[in-house]
């Protein structure tokens, strides 16, 4: 057995920790070295059912009041107070699961608490009961929790994406069975045992590993009333597939190849920054990170030279490397798609330009790439890494029809130095997000909304989570004879 650097993952079910079972010659890898840093893991079918009937029973009203709200937003408190203690155990982990380097992953760690805390804040301002206006008559909105939630994530954001789900869903009370990705399993493990430490009732989360047969269990049981999922398109279709026999509440994010519109005025360094900044954060492995650029042929030479140039003086190595400003692919299934994105623009005409220098280490890594030469309708599908395609366009309404022909729903970039005219084609953007003269992850502003639009998902992202996502609406209140029907 060799000496491996993270523990191996473990379930948390019906309130007791207990072992995974193992996939048999199955390991998950380190993306620097490509070797073991612990075993494959699954759960057995009879321990994803004692789950099910564990959450099943914790669903219920007896206390759905101010002081109830109150006890579980002093939990969440300190479920962040705890995670502010361990924020360099979860860099640490993020970096060597998901490749990303470790001075990017604990920026993001260091966000947990803050994003944790916010949730808090919402359980104490958003009213559960609300009285209507009806004439002096008693008529009251609550907002009920749909009730037990399977909450399935990825490996890009193996700490946080698990942290905001899961903190929305317990403020709204629903008991949340957690499965993370099999990728990246060990971050959101340290979330789950904070949140336990903390003292979270019994029954309010769970926390179960494996691969899409887990989550097909999870997804397709009757006693699961809500999924929330971030993913890939494939999975995303299977659970709705599923989801419409009972007809579960959904939340799918679900990503897509979004386009980014350089337009005539750009400043190209503005323009080179940005996209070269939204194709190597997270290491490209972000659901709304720049796919498809578009940019006006009088700035397309240009733009590519700026790019280029940038690329080679990037530094790509280990991601526990402070130096390092690029990691390596998360995995090796992902290295191997991305490096068969790349072959098939190739054998579509696409000349490849990957001008980083990599470390001489047997690790996933990859150059930064932008693909020039292929015409715009034959880069749609998702790239998901450092990977871009850069395609000429004549005016702002060639860049629009061009991007709306295959819309990502999820995210788009709009880069101007007239920021009205750039907002003013942003908004004719098939897509939840469009950002000006930047990429960047955190909210645009307080009270942005953003939905997943076509192809992109089910839902959004918002603030209120907790009450917008996983509650539903009961209006209850005192019936009048003056009513007009």
């Amino acid at each position: 057995m060799p000496n491996l650097p993270i523990a191996q993952p473990i379930n948390y079910i019906a309130g007791q920790w207990c072992e995974c079972a193992t996939v048999p010659d199955t390991w998950n890898l380190d993306p620097n070295t490509g070797r073991p840093i612990h075993r494959s893991i699954t759960t057995c079918p009879a321990d994803v059912e004692r789950a099910l009937r564990h959450a099943e029973r914790s669903y219920g009203f007896d206390r759905w009041d101010d002081a109830a709200s109150e006890e579980r937003a002093l939990v969440i408190d300190r479920a962040a107070d705890i995670i502010d203690n361990r924020i360099e155990d979860i860099a640490r982990t993020d970096a060597l699961t998901s490749g990303v380097p470790i001075a990017k992953a604990r920026m993001i760690a260091q966000f947990l608490p803050h994003r944790i805390r916010s949730t808090a804040a919402d359980l104490r301002s958003i009213p559960r009961c609300t009285a209507l206006r009806a004439g002096g008559r008693d008529v009251r909105l609550y907002k009920v929790p749909w009730g037990p939630a399977a909450i399935l994530t990825p490996w890009n954001g193996p700490s946080f994406i698990p942290a905001a789900k899961l903190v929305s869903a317990l403020a709204a009370g629903c008991p949340v069975i957690l499965k993370p990705s099999e990728h990246a399993p060990s971050s959101a493990q340290i979330i789950v045992d904070s949140f336990v430490e903390a003292g979270l009732p019994d029954g309010a989360l769970q926390l179960v590993h494996g691969a899409g047969d887990v989550g097909a269990a999870l997804t397709g049981d009757p006693r699961v009333k809500i999924v929330s999922f971030t993913g890939g398109p494939t999975a995303g279709r299977a659970i709705a597939r599923a989801a419409a026999e009972d007809f579960k509440v959904l939340q799918l994010e679900l990503g897509g190849n979004n386009p980014a519109l350089v337009l005539d005025d750009a400043d190209i360094d503005v323009a080179a920054d940005g996209i070269l900044d939204g194709m190597t954060k997270l290491n490209g492995q972000w659901c709304e990170g720049p796919g498809k650029v578009l940019a006006h042929k009088a700035l397309l030479g240009p733009l590519l030279d700026a790019l280029l140039d940038r690329i080679s003086q990037i530094e790509v190595g280990h991601s526990l490397d402070e130096k390092t400003e690029l990691g390596p692919i998360s995995n090796a299934p992902h290295f191997a798609t991305l490096q068969s994105r790349i072959d098939g623009l190739r054998a579509s005409g696409a000349t490849i330009h990957q001008r980083a220098k990599l470390p001489d280490m047997q690790g996933f890594f990859l150059s930064p790439t932008v693909a020039t030469g292929i015409d715009a309708s034959m880069a749609t599908a998702e790239l998901f890494g450092p990977l871009i395609s850069l395609h000429a366009v004549e005016s702002d309404e060639d860049a629009l029809r061009t991007a709306n022909a295959n819309p990502s729903g999820l995210d788009a970039y709009v880069f101007s130095r007239d920021t009205d005219r750039a907002i003013t084609v942003g908004s004719r953007l098939h897509s939840g997000e469009v950002r000006v003269n930047g990429a960047n992850i955190a909210d645009l502003a307080d009270g942005s909304a953003q939905s997943f639009w076509g192809a992109a998902g089910i839902g959004g992202h918002a603030p209120g989570e907790c009450v917008r996502v996983f509650c539903g609406d009961r209006v209850v209140g005192v019936d009048s004879p003056d009513l007009p029907l």
